[in-house]
């Protein structure tokens, strides 16, 4: 989740990366957002019409929409409510509603704007067995409407701190019968899962991901952030995350990385771009996409996009049109039934 001066200051950033980094020109083509959180922590939103307003604005033309599987509770103890999820020591717990949220929001726009709108369902416990069977649940009462799983949110910094009930993880066996249902239903799953802790600087958790992506071949698996939180890349260095990446892209065609939030600072520490990433874009151009990762507000969508702006730049058009715009419609479902 990004603050105001968080945005201001990366959108800062892209563009004076743009001066510095030798390329010609900023990257002037389409634009899609592969991670837009209708709601934040409190399950309350600008709304889908204010989404599609902004949009227009910014010439994006399509965006992921989800909820968020937890709610911030505001406990009796607490001297005032909360105004953030990481506000106070009290926790997050699943909220099912979310996805009621989404759908009633997208469902309320007129049938043009829908189709620019790509609901996933997101509200489920990741540590209950029953999972899958809620999500089905789901896809039956809404045939067509649904066209992801996520943000699965696994292991998150403190938000896993916070949650209330046991700690989710990627190769978790509730969470095992959630990606073969993705793939039942040629749905791909966005998956938040942190590559390591805050005070580890290497891929400690890496066996978790590489279980389900070996596991669940048949599943497309977006990785939210590569991995990263602005917890982690503010603690550690991350030097190991491009061998890492690169590894699992090699590995796993079944994986792809979805570009948003604090993996620009891994990407382009103290503003540089290190090339090795964009080679490795160049190596996997169907592979990469780019996400706002904006929750329940969606003033800072442009500025959380154009931090992209110098990578996108620094690419050959048709590679950068790919991660821009082409990438997240490519892993949606095939044949989507009609609305």
């Amino acid at each position: 989740m990004k603050l105001a001066s968080s945005a201001t200051r990366n959108a800062m950033l892209a563009c004076f990366a743009i001066l510095t980094s030798g390329c010609s020109a900023a990257y002037q083509g389409r634009i899609n957002d592969a991670e837009v959180h209708l709601v934040d922590y409190f399950q309350r939103s600008d709304g889908a019409a204010a989404l599609i307003s902004t949009m227009d604005e910014q010439n994006i033309d399509h965006a992921y929409v989800m909820g968020l599987p937890v709610m911030k509770k505001w406990g009796a103890s607490a001297p005032k409510a909360p105004r953030f999820v990481y506000g106070d020591d009290t926790p997050v717990y699943y909220y099912s509603f979310t996805d009621e949220l989404i759908a009633r929001e997208v469902e309320s726009l007129p049938t043009e704007s829908q189709a620019r709108l790509h609901p996933f369902v997101s509200g489920f416990n990741t540590t209950d067995m029953n999972a899958a069977e809620h999500i089905e649940r789901e896809l039956n009462y809404r045939p067509g409407f649904w066209q992801g799983i996520g943000e699965v949110i696994t292991r998150h910094d403190h938000l896993t701190a916070l949650t209330s009930d046991e700690k989710p993880r990627a190769n978790h066996p509730a969470l095992s019968k959630v990606y073969n249902l993705a793939a039942r239903h040629d749905m791909p799953v966005l998956l938040h899962t942190n590559i390591t802790s805050q005070r580890e600087d290497n891929p400690l958790y890496l066996q978790e991901l590489e279980q389900a992506l070996n596991q669940h071949p048949d599943t497309r698996f977006l990785w939210a952030h590569a991995g990263t939180t602005t917890t982690l890349t503010r603690t550690i260095t991350m030097k190991f995350l491009y061998q890492t990446v690169a590894d699992l892209l090699s590995e796993h065609d079944n994986l792809y990385i979805l570009a948003s939030w604090s993996l620009i600072e891994v990407m382009m520490p103290q503003g540089q771009i290190d090339r090795r990433w964009l080679s490795l874009i160049e190596a996997y151009p169907e592979r990469f996409m780019i996400g706002s990762d904006v929750v329940g507000q969606f003033q800072y969508q442009a500025g959380a996009l154009a931090v992209w702006s110098p990578i996108l730049s620094a690419l050959p058009t048709h590679v950068a049109d790919k991660m821009a715009y082409q990438n997240m419609l490519s892993v949606l479902p095939k044949k989507p039934q009609q609305k």
